[in-house]
């Protein structure tokens, strides 16, 4: 083992013990509520980070894209739900992925999508299974749960060649929420939706054995999934800034960091100049719209507790700037080059894609390396 010393920067860092509190508390959390955990890869695009969440070695997890599907097949997993929108150009990668041992489901939200699924699977000799998208809160994709059109996608499939497989949502709005009790109400109201949405499928004689929700928050804050048959959350595992103004975590729960240097100063504007920039941080303003802005990130020492009210104020390419948050009061401590920090991110999954690799703590040591896949 080595310590974090000893790493060039930036570098992003998992705390391996607050990773796995934070997945321990959500799988509780789920099973309380009498459903399946299937976590969403997404954030952690990495076996060794994913694998605490996972209900078996086989799944189910849900992906946001087929290199991730072709990833986790590749270790074993092939409870698969590819949670995006399919395109034409990507079902022969579905057939080909199924074929080789994937129980890959895909997603739809519209009757054009279905007929071009039922075509694929019967040109394919093979009963593609697909969920109907449902919009819970009118903020992304998704068929509104009592369109009359859920019906006919529906029937498109089943009679076209293809399997419904279920519905689902995602109650994006919950990232729009300015408490704790706002987000309760958003998790009863995704849950509602999307139950609606399978009543009605039943009621027209289809089959719909899955019903899935799925967002950190609502996740979180659910006290009730009747009818629900499974959650998808991913960025519960490592937990963001976002999620912390969102009263979803405390700060002390986040555990991603990237870890900087301290290359410079321009004192007279109370700058502090890191060799970790946009490149490192992404471009993420996530809390920008929140009560408290963390600019492109919190300060920490290298323990991970914040200093003071220092933020990433602004980045360039390659270059962070580190001041004080406005309205600040005090003296920010000094920081001499070579000052190694480590910076909380505003959205773990943006600021995981901009490395290719995760250093593992385990106290104040680095025990080892995850690699990480990015791209599509």
């Amino acid at each position: 083992m080595t310590t974090i010393d000893a790493l060039e920067t930036p570098r992003l860092l998992v705390d391996e013990a607050r990773m796995l509190r934070n997945v321990a508390r959500m799988r509780a959390h789920v099973r309380a509520l009498g459903v399946t955990l299937r976590p969403h890869v997404k954030t952690a695009k990495c076996m060794e980070a994913a694998r605490p969440a996972m209900e078996t070695p086989h799944g189910p997890i849900t992906v946001s894209t087929l290199k991730e599907a072709e990833y986790f097949l590749a270790h074993g997993v092939t409870d698969i739900l590819y949670a995006v929108g399919i395109t034409p150009n990507k079902l022969d990668h579905v057939v080909d992925l199924r074929r080789r041992g994937a129980r890959l489901a895909i997603v739809l939200d519209e009757l054009e999508a279905a007929q071009l699924v039922a075509a694929k699977a019967r040109a394919a000799s093979d009963p593609l299974d697909a969920l109907i998208e449902i919009d819970c809160d009118g903020h992304r994709a998704g068929v509104r749960p009592d369109a009359p059109e859920l019906i006919d996608i529906g029937r498109a499939l089943a009679a076209g060649g293809a399997r419904l497989a279920g519905v689902m949502t995602h109650a994006g709005g919950s990232y729009d929420c300015r408490s704790t009790e706002a987000i309760s109400a958003m998790a009863a109201q995704e849950r509602d939706a999307v139950v609606r949405a399978a009543t009605r499928l039943r009621a027209a004689g289809l089959q719909c054995p899955i019903v899935s929700v799925g967002s950190t928050p609502t996740a979180t804050f659910a006290t009730s999934l009747a009818g629900v048959t499974e959650v998808r959350a991913g960025v519960f595992v490592f937990f963001d800034l976002v999620m912390a103004g969102l009263g979803v975590c405390r700060v002390e729960d986040i555990a991603l960091s990237v870890l900087t240097s301290v290359i410079g100063h321009q004192r007279e504007k109370g700058w502090t100049i890191v060799d970790a920039g946009w490149m490192a941080m992404s471009r993420d303003r996530g809390t920008a719209s929140q009560p408290v802005d963390q600019g492109y990130g919190l300060v920490c020492d290298t323990a991970g507790a914040p200093l003071d009210d220092l933020v990433m104020i602004a980045a360039n390419q390659e270059h962070g700037i580190v001041a004080a948050r406005p309205g600040a009061t005090g003296a920010p401590p000094p920081l001499p080059v070579g000052t190694l920090l480590r910076v909380l991110p505003n959205h773990a999954c943006a600021t995981g894609a901009q490395f290719d690799r995760y250093h593992v703590l385990r106290g104040a040591e680095i025990a080892g390396v995850w690699p990480r896949l990015n791209g599509w």
